[in-house]
């Protein structure tokens, strides 16, 4: 069974969190959530999350992080070494990284990950890719393991990306239908 990580930090955007625990959690994945600087998180909305775990205590064997966006979340993903270290050490062993609205370029841009990729983000973010990105506006971009999408709008298409990449595109398919999407 697939595993992934969903990295939670104070401020972070609820939708882009939740939805993709749900959605991979009815997919068969196996979901920890990580909080960074303890278990308690609160959204960027209010909404208080117990994460199962803190970033440190995240497992080595897991095949995605996906970094939630919202502000100022995703500042506090890229400012932890914690997550840094998380995401290079997922990228390097050639699994996949998934990031959504601010955190492609806010948390993401700086670990490297993105390096002569395709990549979308929440629109006015783009600046902060480096010039060896290649930006994109679609909502959803897939290029190779790095999965990037726009915001909180954007949260359902991208966790059934997830799916897709993660289970097969059947599974992402029989979800759609679901959920009625």
């Amino acid at each position: 069974m697939p595993r992934a990580v969903i990295v939670l930090a104070e401020g972070f955007e609820e939708i882009e969190a939740i939805t993709p625990i749900d959605v991979l959690r009815r997919a068969g994945v196996e979901v920890v959530t990580a909080g960074v600087g303890g278990r308690r998180v609160v959204g960027s909305h209010g909404i208080a999350v117990e994460a199962d775990a803190t970033v440190g205590e995240v497992p080595e064997d897991v095949d995605v992080v996906v970094l939630p966006g919202g502000l100022p979340g995703a500042e506090n993903l890229g400012k932890s070494p914690e997550v840094r270290a998380l995401v290079e050490r997922v990228h390097a062993a050639g699994r996949r990284v998934a990031a959504i609205c601010a955190a492609p370029a806010v948390a993401l841009a700086g670990t490297g990950v993105l390096r002569g990729r395709r990549a979308t983000c929440y629109p006015g973010f783009e600046e902060r890719f480096g010039a060896d990105v290649t930006r994109s506006e679609e909502r959803v971009v897939v290029d190779g393991t790095v999965v990037t999408s726009r915001g909180p709008g954007t949260a359902l298409e991208f966790s059934l990306a997830l799916v897709e990449q993660l289970v097969s595109r059947e599974k992402a398919e029989q979800l759609r239908r679901g959920m009625l999407v």
